[in-house]
């Protein structure tokens, strides 16, 4: 485990290199696999983990329910589409606007079967289906404001045809012991699942986006 001191002396490093650009520049995170055969689909990496700090991004929830969770649902995320309305967005270009302007799909479980029936032939090839594994497959009397706080921390930890995995950890005006948190928790995570553990591995580098790449390990 690398020490966390270390890591936010790295990200001072990476804040010193960046280029003076005139957009909040996001600290993004790069970790090289070794020893994965992803010519073998089984073998891709598709995880989801829970940072322990919100990472800067403004992350935009939609809810596809019924009546049972339509205030709960109006409540807490950014959109909510009800059942008798979802023959409304039904065309292929509403439905790819839909899937680019949210990052989480949060479905009612007792009506899944429509919700895949009416938005998985788009949000299926984009990974954006509502999730079990992401808990965004919910009964219908759930309370949604736990789910939301849990949703804008959460991230997609992805390796299917190159050996790495890329994802933004904070953002340059953020607290640096909330990335260096946010850096050490990916990294453990990923030791833990990855098949060999740490000795998957290659090497993890931080980068702001448009500054030089400095290598963690």
């Amino acid at each position: 485990m690398i020490a966390k001191k270390e890591v936010e002396d790295k990200i001072k490093l990476a804040l010193e290199k960046k280029r003076d650009i005139k957009f909040l520049q996001a600290i993004d995170l790069s970790i090289g696999l070794k020893g994965i055969d992803l010519k073998n689909q089984a073998n891709a990496i598709d995880e989801v983990m829970v940072l322990p700090h919100s990472n800067g991004s403004n992350i935009k929830i939609c809810g596809l329910v019924d009546k049972e969770l339509q205030t709960e649902s109006g409540n807490n995320f950014e959109k909510t589409i009800m059942k008798d309305d979802f023959e409304k967005i039904s065309g292929k270009k509403e439905l790819k606007k839909l899937a680019t302007e949210f990052d989480f799909f949060v479905a009612q479980a007792n009506i899944m079967a429509l919700v895949a029936k009416s938005f998985g032939r788009v949000l299926g090839p984009r990974g954006k289906m509502p999730s079990p594994k992401a808990s965004c497959v919910v009964p219908a009397n759930a309370k949604l404001e736990a789910l939301k706080n849990r949703l804008k921390r959460t991230v997609m930890l992805k390796a299917k045809k190159s050996p790495v995995i890329n994802l933004k950890v904070g953002n340059e005006k953020q607290n640096i012991q909330e990335v260096a948190d946010n850096i050490i928790a990916v990294i453990d995570f990923m030791s833990k699942h990855l098949p060999q553990g740490e000795q998957n591995i290659k090497h993890a580098y931080i980068k702001t986006s448009m500054g030089e790449s400095i290598k963690l390990v």
